[in-house]
């Protein structure tokens, strides 16, 4: 199975990543525009330590390398996930947190 351009995709990484909007996120949602060497995007060839290759999605580029996961999908819940907490025997379920993954489609410049 290939990337292909121009669909979107979830991402998952093998690090934890900064956003535009100063929170650390596990994944990224959006539109793949380039899979591209890195002669073709950063304009030099990298040794062997490096990544050789980059994946741009709406407006973040990640590189190969730290690509756990990536599938193709039209949407992803925006809704922040919940937790499950028991407390003196009550089963509690707790949304007080964010979502970890970027929609790097959101602000991004689209032609």
């Amino acid at each position: 199975m290939n990337i292909e351009l121009d669909k979107t995709y979830l991402i998952t990484t093998d690090n934890w990543f900064y956003a535009p909007d100063g929170e650390s996120y596990r994944a990224v949602f959006g539109t793949v525009t380039a899979v591209s060497s890195d002669s073709e995007l950063l304009g030099i060839s990298t040794n062997r330590h490096s990544s050789n290759w980059y994946v741009v999605i709406g407006n973040m580029i990640v590189a190969g390398c730290q690509i756990h996961y990536a599938m193709q999908v039209d949407s992803f819940s925006k809704a922040p996930p919940t937790a499950e907490i028991e407390h003196e025997g009550i089963q509690r379920h707790s949304t007080t947190s964010r979502t970890r993954i970027y929609d790097a489609d959101q602000g991004a410049e689209r032609g």
